[in-house]
C-alpha cells in the first residue's frame, strides 16, 4: 500500500482554502472521509491521522476550513479565528458543504460511502454537516460543542456517534442531554459515549491531563474513542 498526499486548492466562501488530501493512489473505489481539525486549523497532527485512516482503506480529505496561510498559532490566535469561521453558521455550513464536494472529486472516492470526524471545533462542523441534511452516511464527533445553529435543521440522514468526555467544561452534562434531545427530535440515529475521568482535548496528545481531568489528553479514552469509531465507520461504509 502506497499512501500519498495531495494539496487540494479550491474555492468557497472565504476561501481560497488549502486542504490535504491523503489515500492509496493505487487503490480502486473506496470509502471517503472528511477530517475537520480542532480550532488551531489543518497541522501535521491532522495529516497524521488522515495518514492512519489512509492505512485502513479510506480516502481521506483533511479540511482547511479557516482558509490558506491562516491557523492559529496559540489560543488566543485560534480563539479568534474560530470565533470568526463561527460567527454566521450559515456560511459556516456552506464552508463545510464545499468541503464535502472537494472530497467527491478525490480519484477512486465511492460517493456513495462518505463519512466525516472532527475534533473540538471539528466536532462541530461534522454536526453542523449533519444538520444541514449533507448526504453522508455517518460522522463522529470527538470532545466537539454542541450548540445548535440559529436556524432550523434540514432533513438529517447521517448517523452520528459522539465521544463525550464527562468532565468537559465546554460541554457539560446539560449540553450533551440537549443534543441527544435534538438529534433524537430530528430523527437520527445517533449514539453518545460518555468517557469518565475524561475532559475536553482528550485525543490531544501534546496536551497533559490537568489534575482535575477537565482538559487534556487521556490515553485510555483516545484509545476506546478510536476503536469506537473504527467500529462505527467499518459497520456503515
Amino acid at each position: 500500500m502506497a499512501i500519498a498526499q495531495h494539496i487540494i486548492l479550491h474555492e468557497g466562501p472565504g476561501g481560497p482554502f488549502e486542504s490535504v488530501a491523503v489515500y492509496d493512489d493505487a487503490a480502486d473505489s473506496q470509502p471517503g472521509l472528511l477530517l475537520f481539525p480542532n480550532f488551531f486549523g489543518l497541522k501535521e497532527w491532522d495529516i497524521d491521522k488522515a495518514h492512519a485512516l489512509a492505512m485502513q482503506g479510506y480516502k481521506v480529505l483533511a479540511v482547511d476550513y479557516y482558509g490558506k496561510g491562516k491557523r492559529g498559532t496559540d489560543m488566543e490566535s485560534s480563539g479568534a479565528l474560530m470565533q470568526e469561521f463561527t460567527a454566521d453558521r450559515a456560511a459556516m455550513r456552506d464552508r463545510l458543504l464545499g468541503a464535502l464536494a472537494e472530497l467527491k472529486k478525490l480519484p477512486g472516492v465511492d460517493a456513495n460511502r462518505l463519512g466525516a470526524l472532527g475534533f473540538c471545533l471539528g466536532g462541530k462542523c461534522v454536526l453542523d454537516l449533519a444538520r444541514a441534511g449533507a448526504d453522508i452516511k455517518g460522522g463522529v464527533v470527538f470532545h466537539g460543542v454542541y450548540d445548535a445553529p440559529p436556524f432550523p435543521n434540514a432533513k438529517m440522514t447521517a448517523k452520528l456517534l459522539v465521544a463525550h468526555g464527562w468532565n468537559d467544561p465546554l460541554c457539560p452534562p446539560e449540553a450533551m442531554n440537549g443534543l441527544a434531545k435534538e438529534l433524537t427530535d430530528s430523527g437520527v440515529d445517533w449514539q453518545i459515549i460518555s468517557y469518565g475521568h475524561t475532559g475536553h482535548a482528550f485525543t490531544t496528545d501534546t496536551i497533559p491531563l490537568n489534575e482535575n481531568s477537565t482538559f487534556g489528553f487521556q490515553p485510555d479514552t483516545n484509545r476506546r474513542s478510536w476503536q469506537a469509531m473504527k467500529d462505527f465507520f467499518s459497520e456503515i461504509l
